[in-house]
């Protein structure tokens, strides 16, 4: 079986995990553990259907880095619960979701899932770095449509995406990309900066909505050629379209910082093979189970993993 990584856009599944399971399911000490079950259920059905060789779970150090809201101060605002001592944000997130984040983190440790992260990066930032620096395929697990700028045909690089559920993953390709949006992979980054996205903050360019966005990279190719061809009075920009960029122009010298992910962090070396839990890992995780009432959950993602549910760990 040739190698291929996983990528997990860890928080994107663990906000699906706790949305799409009732939180009726609790550990002994009434803790809610359905984003865990969830998440671990999601694993067991990526490893036994696209057979991962590698697996990784990105993760986010910091939801909303500083230097891009310095850039874009409204950049996920509308997410902001609270400020904390030295002006770190808070995001909102439901406390029964937050008490689940280090028995979440605990059981990525005992599948010995390599969980990476920055300082000062979000975990689309990490995905970014890994797909852009594997040496092998990659498969990029994720409900956010930004890491679409990551796909690549000819690196082998796409995106599963979970917008219709585990059930119906949709693999995201250049010709996906082409066909929804009328623009290439590499220029969705810019695609996004005129657009706008309500649910990160950016505002974009008012009055350029997704077609006109894909009209003129397709006409100009990118961000920089559309902004050269609004002062050139010879390229063919209607007038009204021109007025919109330049009232954008402070926008848009900034956007493509901030909706581009980062893609040369310096992540170090970390084992990610998948390969069947040892006694140790396999009887952490059992004690998990028990511990934490993870269900059959624990059982259906050792049997991806190659180890046999049923049987006791070896001491």
């Amino acid at each position: 079986m040739a190698d291929r990584l996983m990528l997990l856009d860890t928080p994107s599944l663990y906000f699906r995990a706790f949305y799409g399971l009732p939180d009726s399911l609790k550990a002994p000490d009434g803790t809610p553990v359905n984003a865990a079950r969830g998440l671990l259920d999601m694993i067991a059905r990526l490893v036994t259907d696209y057979e991962p060789t590698h697996l990784v779970a990105c993760w986010d150090n910091n939801w909303r880095p500083g230097w891009r809201v310095d850039l874009i101060p409204s950049y996920k605002e509308h997410r902001v619960a609270k400020v904390v001592d030295g002006g770190v944000d808070v995001e909102e997130t439901p406390p029964g979701l937050i008490s689940q984040l280090p028995l979440i983190r605990e059981v990525l440790a005992a599948l010995r899932i390599p969980v990476i992260g920055a300082a000062d990066h979000e975990a689309d930032d990490v995905i970014g770095s890994l797909a852009s620096q594997a040496e092998i395929p990659v498969d990029i697990v994720t409900g956010d449509r930004d890491l679409f700028q990551l796909v690549d045909d000819d690196s082998g690089v796409r995106v599963l995406y979970t917008a219709r559920g585990m059930s119906k993953l949709e693999s995201v390709t250049d010709v996906t990309v082409v066909g929804k949006y009328g623009v290439l992979p590499g220029q969705y980054a810019d695609f996004a900066a005129l657009r706008g996205d309500t649910s990160d903050g950016l505002p974009g360019v008012s009055g350029i909505g997704e077609k006109t966005a894909a009209s003129l990279l397709k006409e100009f190719v990118d961000l920089d050629g559309i902004i050269e061809a609004s002062v050139d009075e010879s390229a063919s920009m209607s007038a009204s379209i021109r007025q919109k960029l330049s009232a954008a122009a402070d926008y848009l010298a900034v956007a493509p910082v901030v909706v581009g992910v980062v893609r040369d962090l310096d992540l170090g070396p970390f084992e990610s093979r998948i390969q069947p839990l040892d006694a140790s890992a396999h009887g952490e995780l059992k004690r998990l189970a028990v511990e934490w009432n993870l269900g059959g959950a624990a059982d259906r993602v050792l049997k991806a993993y190659g180890n046999d549910p049923k049987e006791a760990p070896s001491t």
